[in-house]
C-alpha cells in the first residue's frame, strides 16, 4: 500500500504548501503552516465531475425517522452516569481530559473492569506498560480478568485489533501518545492528534464500538491539540481538582446525548475513585459558632442544585489602590456589584479590601450567587453574623432589582432537605405552595434583602 503524501495546510487562509515554511506564502501569516494528510489528486477528485454516471446521494424526510431513546449502558458508577446523561452510548465517543494524576486512567480502569464483566472491553495503553496496569488493579482490588489490554501507540495497529475483536467499549490512554505512518509530525502534533482522533470516532460510527479518549491538558487547563478534537467527538469532560485534596469533580462541557454542566463528585481513596453521595457537604463549612461574612448559597451544576458557602473578609485598605480578589468567582462581577452596593445600599467599600472565596475549590459562573455575595459583604463589613440556617439566592442586576434565576423550586426543596429554615430568594421564585419546615421571604430589591438581614 503506497504511503499518503502530505501537505502543509496554513490555519489562516487554507493554502496548501508541498513543504513547511516559517512564513504562509499566501497571506504571510507566520507559523500557521500545519501537516495533513492529502485527499487526492485533482485527476481522481474531479474525474467525475462532468460525469452522468455519477450517482447522487439519497435524501429522507426528517419527518419518515423514526426518533428513537437510545439505549445506555451503565458503568457501574452513578456519578459516571449522571455527567454522561444515563450512561454509555453505542458507537458513542467521549473526550475526558484532566491534570495529570488527577485520576483519569483510575476511573476508566475501573469502569472497564465492571463492563468487562459483561461486554468486550480494551484498554489501549500508550504511557504506562502491562506491568504497571496490572500492579494498579491489584492495588485497587478490581476483578481485571475479563479486560483485554493492548500496549500500542501506532493508529493503524490500533485499528486493525478494534476491527478484528469489535469490542463493546475501548479505552485510547491517551490520544496524544498515538501516531500514524501517514504523517511524519511526532506523536503529541496537531496534525496526528487531529487525524487519530478522527480515524478512530470514523471506526467507531461504523462498528458501534464506544470510544473513551484520554486528552492531556495545557498549563492553562484546556484540552491539549486542535479546537477541532472537542467538534468530532459527542462528549467532552473535564476531571477538576486540587491534588493536596481527595475529591474531585467530573464536568460535562459538551453531550450530544444529555445535558451541559452536569456535576459529578468523587473521592480519591486507596481503592480508587468513590463516589460522593451528599455533595452540598464538601462545599459547607461546620462553624462551632455564628461568623461573619459568610453566607449560604444554592447553584446548578447542570440538573444538581449544589449547597455552597461564600466567605467575604472586608477589612480597612492601607494601599492607595483597595485589593478586589475572588476565588471560585469572576473577579469582574465583584467589580460590579461593589457599585451596585453603593449606589442603592449607601453601602461604600472604596477605602475596605474585599476577599471572595467560595468553599471547596467551586468554580462558580451563574449570578445566582450575586445576592448571597452582596449579604456575606455587608455582614463582613458590620461584623455580624448571618442566621446559621439562612440560604439566598438571586441575580442582581444594575438598578438594584433582585432577578429570578432558573430552577429556583428545586434550590429551595434542597435547602429544605438539609435542614436550612429560612430563605431570601427572588419575589418570581418565591413557591406557590408552601415548602415545609422552610420560610421564604420574597424580595424585589437589594434594600429588602438587606432590610431582611437587620430584623435577624
Amino acid at each position: 500500500m503506497a504511503k499518503a503524501k502530505t501537505l502543509y495546510t496554513c490555519t489562516e487562509c487554507g493554502a496548501s504548501e508541498p513543504k513547511w515554511q516559517g512564513q504562509c506564502p499566501s497571506c504571510l501569516a507566520w507559523n500557521t503552516l500545519v501537516e495533513t494528510l492529502e485527499e487526492g489528486t485533482s485527476s481522481n477528485r474531479y474525474a467525475n465531475k462532468f460525469d452522468g454516471l455519477t450517482q447522487s446521494a439519497s435524501l429522507q424526510k426528517l419527518s419518515s425517522i423514526q426518533a428513537a431513546d437510545i439505549a445506555r449502558h451503565a458503568t457501574g458508577i452513578s456519578e459516571f452516569d449522571r455527567v454522561l446523561g444515563g450512561g454509555l452510548v453505542e458507537g458513542g465517543v467521549v473526550l475526558i481530559g484532566g491534570d495529570p494524576g488527577i485520576g483519569k486512567s483510575t476511573l476508566l480502569l475501573q469502569v472497564l473492569c465492571h463492563l468487562g464483566q459483561t461486554a468486550q472491553a480494551i484498554y489501549v495503553s500508550g504511557e504506562e506498560s502491562p506491568q504497571q496496569i496490572a500492579m494498579r488493579a491489584k492495588r485497587l482490588g478490581l476483578d481485571a480478568s475479563e479486560v483485554e489490554l493492548l500496549a500500542e501507540i501506532n493508529l493503524e495497529k490500533i485499528l486493525a485489533t478494534l476491527q478484528t475483536h469489535k469490542p463493546h467499549i475501548a479505552v485510547i490512554d491517551s490520544i496524544q501518545t498515538v501516531y500514524s505512518e501517514a504523517l511524519q509530525s511526532a506523536p503529541g502534533s496537531v496534525a496526528q492528534v487531529r487525524e487519530c482522533s478522527a480515524q478512530l470516532t470514523r471506526l467507531a460510527k461504523q462498528l458501534g464500538i464506544t470510544v473513551i479518549l484520554v486528552g492531556h491538558v495545557t498549563k492553562d487547563g484546556t484540552l491539549a491539540g486542535p479546537r477541532v478534537l472537542e467538534h468530532i467527538v459527542d462528549t467532552v469532560l473535564y476531571f477538576e481538582g486540587d491534588q493536596n485534596s481527595s475529591f474531585r469533580l467530573i464536568r460535562a462541557f459538551k453531550n450530544r446525548f444529555g445535558a451541559v454542566n452536569e456535576l459529578g463528585v468523587f473521592a480519591m481513596t486507596e481503592k480508587g475513585l468513590r463516589e460522593v453521595a451528599n455533595p452540598s457537604a464538601l462545599f459547607l463549612s461546620h462553624h462551632d459558632s455564628q461568623v461573619a461574612g459568610s453566607c449560604i448559597t444554592v447553584t446548578m451544576e447542570g440538573t444538581r442544585p449544589l449547597l455552597i458557602e461564600i466567605q467575604a473578609l472586608v477589612d480597612e485598605s492601607h494601599a492607595p489602590s483597595p485589593k478586589r480578589l475572588c476565588v471560585g468567582l469572576e473577579q469582574n462581577r465583584l467589580a460590579m456589584l461593589l457599585a451596585v452596593l453603593h449606589r442603592h445600599a449607601g453601602i461604600p467599600c472604596f477605602d475596605q479590601d474585599v476577599f471572595i472565596n467560595a468553599v471547596g475549590g467551586v468554580k462558580i459562573a451563574e449570578p445566582a450567587v450575586d445576592l448571597a455575595v452582596l449579604l456575606s459583604i455587608v455582614s463582613s463589613l458590620k461584623n455580624k453574623a448571618l442566621y446559621n440556617k439562612l440560604i439566598v439566592f438571586g441575580e442582581v442586576g444594575l438598578a438594584g432589582e433582585v432577578r429570578p434565576v432558573q430552577g429556583g423550586q428545586m434550590r429551595l426543596k434542597e435547602a429544605a432537605k438539609l435542614g436550612f429554615s429560612k430563605a431570601i430568594v427572588p419575589k418570581s421564585n418565591a413557591p406557590k405552595a408552601k415548602i415545609a419546615g422552610l420560610e421564604v421571604i420574597a424580595v424585589e430589591r437589594l434594600e429588602q434583602a438587606l432590610q431582611q438581614l437587620r430584623s435577624t
